[in-house]
């Protein structure tokens, strides 16, 4: 009897029981894009403004906005605007560690262009989290 192939999920998040659509299920790609390019235009913007758009104030203010955004509003200003937000896999606090690996891991630009199956980053597989709609 021939074996199946390899199906792919129903639908991203699936595997780690999250719904198909709605509330909780997996940020797609096209609000993901929409939150990042917000705050990277911030922390553009802010260090245009103070630091005459030194390429490493950008990349610091970046990781500091999202670091203090994830730590107290599970997501960043970006992600807030476009309706999505930052929770861990296990239903616990998200901490001051999770979001400060995910915050300079994806500064690194290269664990983000990084998916799983489920639309996971690689920096949200670093630190336990999944990018979900609010």
């Amino acid at each position: 009897m021939p074996t199946a192939p390899d199906l792919p999920t129903a639908w991203p998040g699936k595997r780690l029981g999250l719904p198909a659509s709605g509330s909780r299920s997996v940020a797609r790609v096209g609000r993901r894009l929409a939150g990042i390019s917000i705050d990277w235009a911030l922390a553009y913007a802010i260090a245009y403004s103070f630091y005459a758009a030194d390429p490493l104030a950008i990349i610091v203010i970046f990781v500091i906005e999202q670091y203090i955004f994830l730590l107290f509003f599970s997501g960043s200003i970006g992600h807030l605007a476009v309706g999505i937000r930052v929770v861990p896999l296990r239903p616990v606090w998200i901490g001051p560690l999770r979001p400060l690996i995910r915050s300079i891991s994806l500064a690194l630009v290269i664990p983000a262009v990084i998916w799983d199956k489920d639309q996971r980053g690689f920096h949200d597989k670093v630190a336990g989290t999944v990018l979900v709609r609010r």
